[in-house]
Protein backbone atom coordinates (compact mmCIF):
# COMPACT_ATOMS: atom_id res chain seq x y z
CA UNK A 1 0.00 0.00 0.00
CA UNK A 2 1.19 3.33 -0.75
CA UNK A 3 2.96 5.46 2.29
CA UNK A 4 -0.53 8.12 1.35
CA UNK A 5 -2.95 5.78 1.68
CA UNK A 6 -1.54 4.05 4.70
CA UNK A 7 -1.39 6.87 6.53
CA UNK A 8 -5.03 8.39 5.44
CA UNK A 9 -6.37 4.63 6.44
CA UNK A 10 -4.23 5.60 9.80
CA UNK A 11 -5.39 7.95 10.51
CA UNK A 12 -9.20 6.93 9.78
CA UNK A 13 -9.37 4.02 11.80
CA UNK A 14 -7.32 6.40 14.45
CA UNK A 15 -10.43 8.62 14.36
CA UNK A 16 -13.04 6.03 14.58
CA UNK A 17 -11.29 5.07 17.80
CA UNK A 18 -11.12 8.33 19.36
CA UNK A 19 -14.90 9.00 18.84
CA UNK A 20 -16.02 5.86 19.98
CA UNK A 21 -17.99 5.27 22.76
CA UNK A 22 -15.38 4.25 25.64
CA UNK A 23 -17.31 1.21 27.42
CA UNK A 24 -18.09 0.08 23.69
CA UNK A 25 -14.63 -0.19 22.42
CA UNK A 26 -13.59 -1.88 26.18
CA UNK A 27 -15.92 -4.42 26.04
CA UNK A 28 -15.25 -5.09 22.12
CA UNK A 29 -11.53 -5.17 23.06
CA UNK A 30 -11.82 -7.27 25.53
CA UNK A 31 -14.17 -9.91 23.57
CA UNK A 32 -11.12 -9.71 20.81
CA UNK A 33 -9.22 -11.80 23.92
CA UNK A 34 -6.01 -10.25 22.59
CA UNK A 35 -3.88 -9.06 25.75
CA UNK A 36 -0.10 -8.33 24.06
CA UNK A 37 2.78 -7.27 26.20
CA UNK A 38 3.61 -4.06 25.66
CA UNK A 39 6.43 -0.86 27.37
CA UNK A 40 4.97 2.48 27.70
CA UNK A 41 6.19 5.33 25.56
CA UNK A 42 4.42 7.90 26.96
CA UNK A 43 1.67 6.96 29.56
CA UNK A 44 -1.95 8.53 29.68
CA UNK A 45 -1.85 11.79 30.13
CA UNK A 46 -4.20 14.00 30.41
CA UNK A 47 -4.18 17.46 29.01
CA UNK A 48 -6.03 20.27 26.62
CA UNK A 49 -5.86 21.45 22.91
CA UNK A 50 -6.83 24.15 21.10
CA UNK A 51 -10.28 23.96 18.94
CA UNK A 52 -10.19 25.85 15.70
CA UNK A 53 -13.54 27.14 14.18
CA UNK A 54 -14.16 28.56 10.88
CA UNK A 55 -16.83 31.21 10.49
CA UNK A 56 -19.34 29.50 7.90
CA UNK A 57 -17.03 26.57 7.73
CA UNK A 58 -15.07 28.09 5.04
CA UNK A 59 -14.20 31.48 6.78
CA UNK A 60 -10.88 32.56 8.48
CA UNK A 61 -10.02 30.55 11.25
CA UNK A 62 -11.00 31.27 14.97
CA UNK A 63 -9.90 29.78 18.25
CA UNK A 64 -13.10 28.62 19.99
CA UNK A 65 -11.88 26.94 22.89
CA UNK A 66 -9.83 24.71 24.26
CA UNK A 67 -10.68 21.17 24.98
CA UNK A 68 -9.66 18.20 27.11
CA UNK A 69 -7.89 15.27 26.08
CA UNK A 70 -5.82 11.89 27.03
CA UNK A 71 -2.89 11.28 24.68
CA UNK A 72 -0.56 7.78 25.42
CA UNK A 73 1.95 6.01 23.15
CA UNK A 74 3.31 2.18 23.86
CA UNK A 75 5.46 -0.22 22.21
CA UNK A 76 4.80 -4.03 21.66
CA UNK A 77 7.22 -6.37 22.13
CA UNK A 78 7.59 -7.15 18.42
CA UNK A 79 8.46 -3.22 18.47
CA UNK A 80 5.44 -2.03 16.67
CA UNK A 81 4.13 1.38 17.82
CA UNK A 82 0.35 2.38 18.63
CA UNK A 83 -0.66 6.10 19.59
CA UNK A 84 -3.43 7.29 20.61
CA UNK A 85 -5.34 10.61 21.44
CA UNK A 86 -8.71 10.67 22.58
CA UNK A 87 -11.09 13.25 23.75
CA UNK A 88 -11.89 13.58 27.51
CA UNK A 89 -10.31 12.10 30.11
CA UNK A 90 -9.89 8.69 29.60
CA UNK A 91 -7.03 7.20 30.40
CA UNK A 92 -8.28 3.23 29.93
CA UNK A 93 -9.97 4.35 27.00
CA UNK A 94 -6.58 6.17 25.39
CA UNK A 95 -4.51 2.94 26.52
CA UNK A 96 -6.64 0.73 24.52
CA UNK A 97 -6.90 2.92 21.24
CA UNK A 98 -3.23 2.65 20.98
CA UNK A 99 -3.14 -1.09 21.55
CA UNK A 100 -5.70 -1.45 18.79
CA UNK A 101 -3.44 1.31 16.94
CA UNK A 102 -0.33 -1.02 17.11
CA UNK A 103 -2.14 -3.92 16.50
CA UNK A 104 -3.76 -2.52 13.28
CA UNK A 105 0.03 -2.14 12.20
CA UNK A 106 -0.09 -6.04 11.96
CA UNK A 107 -1.55 -9.50 11.43
CA UNK A 108 -4.40 -9.25 13.75
CA UNK A 109 -5.51 -6.07 11.35
CA UNK A 110 -8.21 -8.11 10.12
CA UNK A 111 -9.58 -9.47 13.35
CA UNK A 112 -9.18 -5.92 15.01
CA UNK A 113 -10.95 -4.19 11.94
CA UNK A 114 -13.67 -7.07 12.45
CA UNK A 115 -14.52 -7.46 16.18
CA UNK A 116 -13.94 -3.57 17.20
CA UNK A 117 -13.12 -1.44 14.28
CA UNK A 118 -16.77 -2.01 12.04
CA UNK A 119 -19.01 -2.33 15.47
CA UNK A 120 -17.60 0.96 16.37
CA UNK A 121 -18.26 2.59 12.56
CA UNK A 122 -21.58 0.97 12.71
CA UNK A 123 -22.41 2.38 16.24
CA UNK A 124 -21.06 6.38 14.54
CA UNK A 125 -23.04 5.91 11.40
CA UNK A 126 -26.18 4.74 13.97
CA UNK A 127 -25.93 8.15 15.92
CA UNK A 128 -25.41 10.13 12.46
CA UNK A 129 -28.30 8.52 11.29
CA UNK A 130 -30.47 9.34 14.54
CA UNK A 131 -29.38 12.95 14.78
CA UNK A 132 -30.12 13.94 11.08
CA UNK A 133 -33.57 12.15 11.86
CA UNK A 134 -34.12 14.30 14.70
CA UNK A 135 -32.61 17.31 12.94
CA UNK A 136 -35.12 16.33 10.02
CA UNK A 137 -38.22 16.54 12.37
CA UNK A 138 -37.67 20.10 13.03
CA UNK A 139 -37.63 21.06 9.48
CA UNK A 140 -39.60 23.71 7.88
CA UNK A 141 -40.56 23.92 4.42
CA UNK A 142 -40.98 27.75 3.21
CA UNK A 143 -42.74 28.31 0.16
CA UNK A 144 -44.01 31.63 -1.69
CA UNK A 145 -47.48 32.13 -2.71
CA UNK A 146 -48.21 33.81 -5.86
CA UNK A 147 -50.89 36.38 -5.48
CA UNK A 148 -53.29 37.42 -8.27
CA UNK A 149 -51.98 41.09 -8.21
CA UNK A 150 -48.49 40.27 -8.57
CA UNK A 151 -49.02 38.77 -12.01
Amino acid sequence: MPEAASQAARAEWMSVLAKADAGALAAAFDALGLAPEFDWLRRPEIGAVMVQGRAGGTGAPFNLGEMTVTRCALKLADGRVGHAYVPGRDREKARIAALCDALMQGAEADAVATAVLEPMRRAADDRRARLARKAAATRVDFFTMVRGEDK
